[in-house]
């Protein structure tokens, strides 16, 4: 008793987060969806503010099954605003729709499920964050009940249960080779290395769909596209980002006598050069835009790559992190107001000039232009890479850097090219546009603010 009297204030930001989507839910039954938003962002960020007193902290809680350290502290820091943001794309694409205050309920689950991964210790608090994060995903994504998304849910369905059932099969062989379920005792993996290779590949096939690494990345592309442009882009930030720490929770104990950061290292090169080449051929800004959140998601790896061998590993993931989410989300934001086809941003620039910037900057930011945000996060992440001895991964992360502004400058190019007569009408979307110029204003300010002062965050993280 005196021990869960210990460990549970650790965890009253994700008590909170749990309160703000069951109230979501209530004010929903009510038929009282302004108020269920209201509730859920007010919940999300109260639960932000109870999370500043934990910085510095590194314990274990629950036995050493969930850890209060720099990445879960931080996913909270980043994940929490980010779906605040995204209830406000929600809210202005779904208003006055059937049951828009249950998508605001489930992105609060989600969000708790993401959480859960970032502070795993445990294998088993593993898995119940991939469900967690998992189930409510579906139903966002199956959300307009139209064939596209409900054909793209039941691809995410399949492909998360094949998954999720190969990555516990998998954790039992690291069961079998430690007698634990806990990450602090994998260290003893190095004297069973065929257990460790089976489990890694396990957890890689299990977190890799859930972030949407190559080859586990199929379901993203249908998904985003046939999902709301808000769940897209809410899916291509929390959940992955939430993945990402889930696995460098797990690398910083898996001994590296096992060969896993090579493992790590190939996945990341599939994964960046796979994401953008299959994005050089599309045609919907969504798709093109969930195929660059695929390349994205192998910068990450560069991190964790290094975490066995780098002390700026882990720090630079959380400055890319929160690059990452404020570009992503301002970029959809533009979208959702803009529209899904190539030819919608045709003309964008001339006619909405200070949105085109805005968009051109994000999408500067993804390539890692100086001085944006995306710079200073891939800058840290090529310097972990390479004072971890993975030169060779680095130069093909910047290789992959100057692939991905070909892809970017489809967008950026005809955005202040002059439209032709008949081309795709701009989406218009009245009173709640303010919401949608408010939420790429506020990424907008923290992809500038991010890029010229990444040491401050950097400060704050060590």
């Amino acid at each position: 008793m005196t021990q869960m009297a210990h460990d549970l204030p650790y965890l009253i930001p994700e008590m909170v987060v749990l309160i703000a989507g069951a109230g979501a839910l209530v004010f929903e039954m009510l038929r009282l969806s302004r108020a269920a938003l209201a509730f859920a962002a007010g919940g999300l960020l109260l639960a932000t503010g109870l999370t500043l007193p934990l910085l510095g902290v590194d314990t274990e809680v629950f036995g050493g099954t969930f850890r209060i350290d720099t990445l879960s502290i931080w996913a909270k820091l980043i994940l929490l605003p980010a779906t605040v943001l995204s209830l406000l794309l929600a809210r202005a694409e779904l208003a006055g729709s059937d049951r828009e205050g249950t998508v605001y309920s489930l992105l609060c689950f989600v969000t708790f499920g993401a959480l859960v991964l970032a502070g795993s210790g445990d294998t088993m608090f593993l898995v119940l964050g991939v469900l967690l994060s998992s189930l409510g995903a579906f139903a966002l994504v199956a959300h307009p009940r139209n064939d596209a998304a409900t054909e793209a849910a039941m691809k995410f369905f399949v492909f998360a249960s094949v998954t999720g059932g190969v990555m516990i099969f998998g954790l039992s062989y690291w069961f079998g080779g430690t007698g634990s379920t806990l990450f602090t005792d994998l260290v003893h993996l190095d004297k069973t290395p065929l257990a460790a290779t089976i489990g890694l590949a396990a957890v890689i096939t299990g977190l890799g769909y859930k972030a949407s690494l190559a080859p586990f990345h199929f379901w993203a592309p249908d998904a985003y596209e046939g999902a709301p442009i808000s769940v897209a882009a809410y899916l291509s930030v929390v959940p992955k980002i939430g993945a990402i720490f889930a696995l460098a929770q797990v690398a910083r104990d898996l001994p590296t006598t096992t060969g896993w950061p090579f493992v790590v290292a190939s996945v990341a090169v599939l994964t960046m050069s796979w994401g953008y080449l299959a994005a050089l051929v599309q045609e919907n800004v969504v798709r093109l835009l969930a195929y660059s959140s695929i390349a994205q998601a192998g910068y990450f790896l560069l991190g964790i790559a290094a975490a066995g061998a780098s002390s700026l590993a882990l720090a630079s993931l959380v400055v890319f992190a929160a690059a990452y989410a404020a570009m992503n989300l301002g970029a959809f934001a533009i979208i959702q107001c803009t529209g899904r086809t190539l030819d919608a941003f045709t003309g964008m620039g001339r006619t909405r000039p200070v949105t085109g910037i805005a968009m051109t900057i994000f999408l500067m930011s993804l390539v890692g232009i100086p001085p944006l945000a995306g710079f200073s996060g891939k800058f840290l992440l090529f310097g972990a890479a390479i004072d971890a001895h993975f030169t060779w991964l680095a130069f093909v992360a910047i290789l992959n850097s100057v692939l991905s502004l070909a892809v970017y400058l489809r967008i950026i190019v005809p955005m202040f090219r002059p439209r032709d007569e008949g081309g795709e009408t701009v989406v218009q979307l009245h009173g709640h546009m303010l919401l949608i110029r408010t939420v790429w204003l506020i990424a907008l300010i923290v992809s500038l603010g991010l890029g010229l002062a990444a040491q401050l965050l950097l400060g704050a993280i060590d």
